[in-house]
């Protein structure tokens, strides 16, 4: 397939480009320091304001599927920063007719109790509630989205550097835990779920997670 990476030099877009590279497929890296890339087969890399829709749409068009790694989390505002960037790629995505548009969700909106979401309990950590509050803010955006074909990945509460097992279980709206009550799933694995759900769709216009 021909997609577009948004954020592909970040923690979890790095991982989303080499897994889909890997896959043979072709990736327009859209980053605001190309720099940041080394050239690779298969690789075009771009550098765009992702928060200037008007400039972006073109980057997207012609495109099989927009995969948006953005993310917020040096920014002073990471909420306002992250809604911001959303409400662009998506009005972006729409204008330039792309046929789907996946996102990297954050754990902080899944379940961890019946209308219990794990960004609103006491022990959630205070430096991510900015970050996970803007990815459940997005997730509202998608699911009134009368027009694309989305889909957000939600992870683990634990996203970490680790294995690409390929072996994993797949979830809706309720954070997984493993036997030992860990929630957790490496960046790798992440990565092989999103590109599996890019090739074989089974969640569209669904937000899904993934954990061991």
């Amino acid at each position: 397939m021909n997609i577009v990476l948004i954020g592909a030099s970040g923690f979890v877009g790095s991982a989303l480009l080499k897994e889909a590279l890997a896959r043979g497929h072709r990736v327009t890296a859209i980053v605001s320091n190309p720099a940041k890339l080394a050239a690779q087969p298969g690789l075009e890399t771009v550098g765009a304001d992702v928060l200037d829709g008007a400039a972006l749409a073109p980057r997207l068009a012609g495109h099989d599927a927009v995969v948006s790694a953005f993310s917020g989390h040096a920014q002073a505002d990471v909420y306002g920063y992250y809604v911001q960037g959303m409400r662009s790629i998506i009005a972006a995505a729409k204008q330039a007719r792309v046929p789907r548009l996946l996102v990297v969700g954050g754990a902080g909106s899944l379940e961890v109790a019946p209308g219990v979401q794990l960004v609103d309990t006491p022990e959630f950590p205070a430096q991510w509630k900015g970050t996970a509050e803007g990815a459940r803010e997005a997730l509202k955006l998608l699911r009134a989205e009368p027009e694309l074909e989305w889909t957000m990945l939600s992870p683990s509460a634990w996203l970490e550097p680790g294995e690409r097992t390929g072996r994993f279980r797949l979830g809706t709206d309720q954070l997984l835990a493993d036997a030992r009550g860990e929630s957790r799933i490496s960046v790798e694995d992440y990565a092989v779920a999103m590109i599996d759900e890019l090739e074989r769709p089974a969640y569209l216009r669904r937000r899904f997670t993934v954990g061991y």
